[in-house]
């Protein structure tokens, strides 16, 4: 048994030593465990890690466990370490048992953590949240002289930075640049990253390198990485293969990406079987290998900028030819740009590619070129930046992968011409002109309050009475519009059919002044309350009204198909005159029709066409007719068939009629009105009649008028169910008699009225309108307002996208959507509104508040580097500790320096009032305050201040102000900063020295030196001052003692 566990106790000090660093106790043969050993490794530390170590080793407490049980219980100054990173010793004795050191301890660049998740942090004391001395190993750069001064500041920032962090500074050795000191507990200690930059950190060596094994004491490489790249790797990476010269395209990442911080190492940590990491680590490219080492070896320092815009476009570059190019933000934009080659980098052909072995596509991928400099994507206002061929572009040529194109989708499509320009007059036509008159309308509004702002909703309120009012000025404006020269035929075809929708509102859901009533009167639904039987108590016509109704709508299907059967008329050829009438039939031209029979000398046809669509007895009589010459085996092949076709119509057969004939959707709704059901039959009879033949494929599909109509080149692929007119839409929600419509969302969709899916302009008038007189409620057409929106921020209309987000319907589940879109259309489209004052104030009369567009400018000022902007639109927007760092970082000392006082002072109070709002104001802005009114009170012979009468009281005010001066320089300021407190302080010192004379006591006047002392001077004038103080002492050491 002893034999056994010598045995035992071998292996675990050899496996201790390992890669693995945990205990396995198990013996070289077969023979099982030893209980007490099992024990023991049940309860040692586990140390995965293979850069970590720790002290007394695993294997020394294995052996002491055995000697001495309950050893792991009160190891005496444990200490956990990570190879060129530092260590940490646990003072007094500490339980080990249990630990897994891999989740609790983690040594990064300049900093320890230990218990990182707070919920598993034992109360102080217990466990490793206990007193302990940490040892850090700083990066400092190597060019960095360790003697005098230096030191002395070295030292001076850490002590500062350790006590700032609650531990105590114990020493820092220059020869290893070991950082001590100890903590009383636990949570994160080290450096931040303004630490790092304040002291001269060796960014090119910010990885520390890679792990170290520990072998019987001695320390040898694992995975050891050249420390450069070699230039064998260089001949074997992807840059070779590809052509180039991969020198020089390490040379190029080196410019492009500068230093970075320590990659986190965690998943490393985290993997249980180092043998798998190793091998994944050797199985690693070479080029992998030496860009990472050439990006952590050989960058310049980091330098922290301002965040600036990746990509800048320039908007007249999108051309209908151009795909527009790309412009890299620099930081000074007054620098001139180099060329690029626009061309791409083509491999030599002499060369065949390493895979393909053939020279097709020997093009390097813009994405390799750029590396991480390069993205994908969308950007605002629909522009799109890739590398593939242009949108519609005919070029079968390979396209370059190294070419970057920049397209934008055709979001303002509808304010162009034929020639493709934005025309004034369209964008007047199809938005300023519709949203004024949207803007006239009667509104209500909702206040909504977020915070301390509100902001007022507004819906347009009217009636069916005023509705055909509306429609007419809505069909003015598209009338205007229609004059434009230079209009595309599309762009004409959609315009006549917004006219013929706005008709077909007015005829479906307005409402009409009945004669004869004291007053007006509406009347909903009446073909409902004929059908039901329902009296009136008003005493309206119900059956007049439906014939009302339903004789406009009949006009109405006239005037859309007229110009069909007018092009249909047209190709014929002028001796067929029963095919004419036939065509005038279909559009209801009957006056025509008449005379065209009776100018043939077709008389007693004349005589029956003069009846269509009338009295259901005649087409009774038409239809007997017919059956009984059937009946009578009568020859029809003596009869034209075109005579039969009317004939057929005539007696309400209208699917024999069009037999081998194809009409649009309209048309055949006009031939089931006016020939085929009763001439008293409502209209929601009408249109469920046709939609019962729709679903039984004896009816034309009511497909849109882009498809019906559009030309050829502008021809779109369509299915069933998927481009319905809007127009049947509007029938089939009038037949539901104002009930839920289940197709409302794609009744308001582009496609049902234009061929541009991005054009909702029209659509949400229409929308608006119909909301506002009654006929329908939702809050579930976010799309289409949204899709205006974009429309409109596009042509940088942003105080009109307010107004139509300010119109957007309220929901509970979303209460401040409203007020989120506002914000980030302010933020986005800062630059476009602000410069325009007339949106500016567009935006302030509805309503917003002043703050957001003071806050939107404040941002985009402080992004640009204009701070001065920054800061007053700050102070407006009310966000004072925002200001107030602005003021102190960059704003107050350039202006205390140029002497600008006053506007010091103003800026300075007007922050005065809100100061608890602001963290460290007497450290801040209240330093310039408390400076002019020190100022102020040593220059004026009868003070301001009644308490500083003496050269006492004036001193201990100089010695507070100086304190304060000291305390803000602990801070990180600029250099500027620092000059601007340094000639406060010499300015406020030569006064107090100046009043230092008569009727003071020799103690209170060293005590102004002394004070003078402390003050943020250069040292030459400390110098200076310094000798003053000794003549004074001189003379008073030489005054005889009375």
């Amino acid at each position: 048994m002893d034999c056994d566990a010598e045995l035992s106790l071998f292996q675990l000090v050899s496996q201790s030593r390992s890669k693995k660093r945990r205990i396995s106790l198990s013996n070289v043969d077969s023979s099982p465990p030893d209980p007490v050993l099992s024990g023991i490794n049940c309860f040692l530390p586990v140390l995965r890690s293979s850069n970590y170590f720790i002290e007394p080793c695993l294997s020394e407490l294995a052996s002491q466990e055995l000697i001495d049980p309950g050893y792991c219980g009160r190891v005496k100054d444990f200490k956990v370490g990570r190879v060129g990173y530092g260590c940490v010793k646990f003072i007094g004795e500490t339980d080990v048992r249990w630990l897994d050191l891999d989740k609790i301890i983690s040594f990064n660049r300049h900093e320890i953590v230990v218990y990182e998740d707070e919920s598993t942090k034992p109360e102080i004391g217990q466990g490793l949240n206990k007193e302990a001395e940490v040892t850090l190993t700083l990066q400092l750069s190597s060019s960095t002289d360790f003697k005098g001064k230096q030191l002395k500041d070295v030292v001076r920032k850490l002590t500062r930075c350790t006590e700032r962090q609650g531990a105590c500074f114990i020493s820092f050795d220059p020869s290893n640049r070991n950082w001590k000191f100890l903590v009383h507990h636990f949570s994160r200690f080290g450096l931040s990253e303004d630490d790092e930059e304040d002291i001269i950190m060796d960014d090119a060596t910010a990885e520390v390198q890679e792990p170290l094994e520990m072998n019987g004491g001695d320390i040898s490489d694992i995975d050891e990485e050249p420390s450069l790249v070699d230039s064998m790797l260089l001949s074997h990476s992807l840059p070779a293969h590809l052509g180039l010269d991969p020198v020089q395209m390490r040379e190029m990442r080196m410019l492009m990406f500068p230093a970075e911080e320590e990659e986190d190492e965690d998943s490393s940590r985290k993997l249980s079987n180092p043998k798998a990491q190793l091998s994944k680590e050797n199985t690693r490219s070479p080029l992998q290998n030496s860009t990472q080492k050439m990006i952590r070896k050989s960058s310049l320092s980091p330098l922290r900028k301002t965040p600036l815009a990746l990509i800048e476009y320039n908007p007249s570059n999108f051309d209908s030819s151009s795909p527009g190019a790309i412009l890299m933000a620099q930081q000074n934009k007054g620098l001139p740009m180099k060329a690029i080659k626009i061309e791409g980098f083509l491999l030599d052909l002499k060369h065949e590619t390493p895979v393909a072995r053939s020279h097709s596509n020997n093009i390097v991928d813009a994405a390799l070129f750029m590396g991480r400099s390069f993205r994908v994507g969308w950007g605002p206002n629909g522009v799109l930046v890739h590398t593939g061929a242009p949108v519609g572009s005919s070029n079968a040529q390979r396209t370059l992968s190294s070419v970057i194109n920049m397209e934008k989708v055709a979001i303002d499509k509808v304010v162009r011409d034929e020639n493709n320009k934005v025309r004034e007059e369209l964008v007047d036509f199809c938005f300023d002109s519709p949203l004024n008159l949207h803007k006239e309308m009667e509104h209500n509004t909702k206040e909504i309050e977020v915070g301390s702002f509100k902001i007022k909703l507004q819906q347009i309120v009217s009636d069916k009475f005023m509705l055909a009012e509306i429609c007419r000025s809505y069909i003015a404006i598209i009338e205007r519009q229609l004059e434009v020269p230079g209009l595309s035929s599309s762009a004409r075809l959609v315009l006549m059919h917004q006219v013929m929708i706005w008709e077909l509102i007015k005829v479906l859901f307005s409402a009409r002044k009945i004669s004869g009533q004291p007053k007006l009167e509406e009347v909903e639904n009446e073909e409902y309350m004929m059908q039901e039987g329902k009296d009136s108590s008003s005493g309206v016509d119900l059956e007049a009204l439906l014939l009302i109704r339903r004789a406009e709508f009949s006009y109405w299907l006239q005037e859309s198909v007229c110009h069909r059967v007018q092009e249909d008329v047209s190709s014929l050829n002028e001796s067929n005159y029963l095919e004419h009438i036939f065509l005038l039939l279909t559009g209801r031209q009957l006056d025509a029709a008449v005379e065209l029979a009776a100018s043939r000398g077709d008389v007693r046809l004349a005589c029956l066409l003069s009846q269509a669509g009338g009295s259901t007895v005649n087409r009774s009589n038409i239809a007997r007719q017919l059956e009984i010459w059937r009946m009578n085996g009568l020859d029809f092949n003596f009869v034209e068939n075109d005579r039969i076709r009317l004939y057929e119509l005539l007696a309400g057969n209208i699917q024999d009629a069009l037999h081998n004939i194809k009409v649009d959707w309209k048309r055949f709704l006009g031939l089931l009105m006016w020939y085929d059901l009763p001439p008293d039959t409502s209209l929601p009879v009408l249109f469920h009649t046709y939609q019962q033949l729709l679903d039984e494929g004896r009816a034309p599909y009511p497909v849109t008028i882009y498809v019906d109509e559009g030309p050829a080149e502008e021809a779109v692929t369509w299915s069933a169910d998927d481009r319905l007119d809007l127009a049947y839409y509007l029938m089939l929600f009038h037949a539901s008699g104002g009930g839920e419509f289940a197709a409302l969302k794609t009744m308001f969709s582009a496609y049902a009225s234009s061929y541009d899916p991005l054009d909702y302009h029209m659509i949400w008038h229409q929308r608006a309108v119909l909301e506002a007189v009654g006929v329908f409620s939702s809050n579930d057409l976010h799309v289409l307002d949204m899709a205006f929106v974009s429309q409109l921020l596009c042509l940088g209309q942003c105080h009109w996208a307010i107004y139509v987000v300010l119109h957007m319907p309220h929901r509970d589940d979303f209460p401040h959507l409203q007020i989120m879109l506002i914000r980030e259309i302010l933020f986005q489209y800062c630059e476009a509104w602000s410069e325009q004052e007339i949106q500016r104030q567009f935006i302030q009369d509805l309503g917003v508040p002043s703050a957001w567009l003071h806050e939107a400018m404040a941002v985009y000022f402080n992004y640009y580097g204009d701070l001065p902007k920054a800061l007053e639109h700050f102070i407006e927007s009310g966000n004072w500790q925002k200001a107030h760092s602005i003021f102190i970082t960059s704003v107050a000392h350039s202006l205390f320096l140029s002497a600008e006082h006053a506007e010091i002072w103003r800026l300075a109070t007007s922050m005065e009032d809100h100061k608890s709002e602001i963290e460290n104001w007497d450290l801040g802005a209240g330093i310039y305050i408390s400076f002019y009114i020190l100022r102020s009170s040593l220059q004026e012979d009868n003070n301001t201040m009644s308490e500083m009468d003496t050269l006492e009281s004036k001193n201990d005010a100089c010695r507070d102000f100086f304190g304060r001066l000291n305390e803000s320089l602990a801070s990180r300021l600029p250099v500027d900063a620092r000059v601007a407190y340094s000639k406060m302080s010499e300015e406020i010192g030569n006064l107090l020295l100046s009043d230092s004379g008569e009727g003071s006591t020799r103690d209170v006047q060293l005590s102004c030196f002394d004070t003078i002392f402390s003050a943020p001077i250069p040292e030459d004038l400390r110098s200076s001052h310094l000798q003053d103080a000794v003549s004074f002492f001189t003379c008073y050491l030489a005054e005889p003692v009375l």
